[in-house]
């Protein structure tokens, strides 16, 4: 029984990091929650932006446009995380769980799950109140690559399709 539906096929910029004999069980976007610290950074310079065109700063031309400049690139700073945030993606298959990160650098984190000996899932009260958790995995007691795994949409059901995977009889 699948606790969380699959979109029956990963998009291409995961598929091609699938072996030929696995099958993909749950191919997630990490929780928006991630871009919460993005759009209050934009938010903040746009409020301080609009107070310093407002002061004696900005009675020259220069400093004015030096100060929408500088809320520009925050804004292009943004953009940039949503583009990223766009990308990453956490999959679980038949043989392992994956997190793929990364626009332009590519990164791909993996863990068989043959190799995971502990798992827990955590969750803050935004986390609770907003719907993502941490996973916090340990393989045999060697350092991983994939480790942790933040803003997990849907915890408690990846979890138990995990360990649902993990104790298969």
């Amino acid at each position: 029984m699948r606790l969380v539906a699959s979109s029956n096929s990963a998009p291409a910029s995961v598929n091609r990091y699938l072996l030929p004999h696995e099958q993909d069980v749950v191919t997630i976007r990490r929780h928006p929650a991630v871009l919460i610290g993005p759009v209050g950074a934009v938010l903040g310079a746009l409020i301080i932006a609009g107070i310093l065109s407002n002061t004696s700063i900005a009675d020259s031309a220069a400093a004015l446009a030096i100060i929408w400049w500088l809320w520009l690139l925050v804004l292009v700073w943004f953009v940039w995380q949503v583009a990223e945030w766009s990308v990453d993606y956490f999959v679980i298959t038949s043989a392992r769980l994956l997190l793929t990160t990364g626009l332009i650098i590519r990164q791909v984190n993996m863990m068989p799950l043959g190799k995971v000996t502990d798992m827990r899932f955590e969750r803050t009260l935004l986390g609770r109140f907003l719907g993502y958790g941490t996973f916090v995995m340990e393989s045999a007691g060697q350092d991983q690559a994939l480790s942790r795994i933040d803003f997990i949409p849907y915890p408690e059901q990846l979890y138990l399709e995990v360990v649902g995977l993990i104790f298969k009889e």
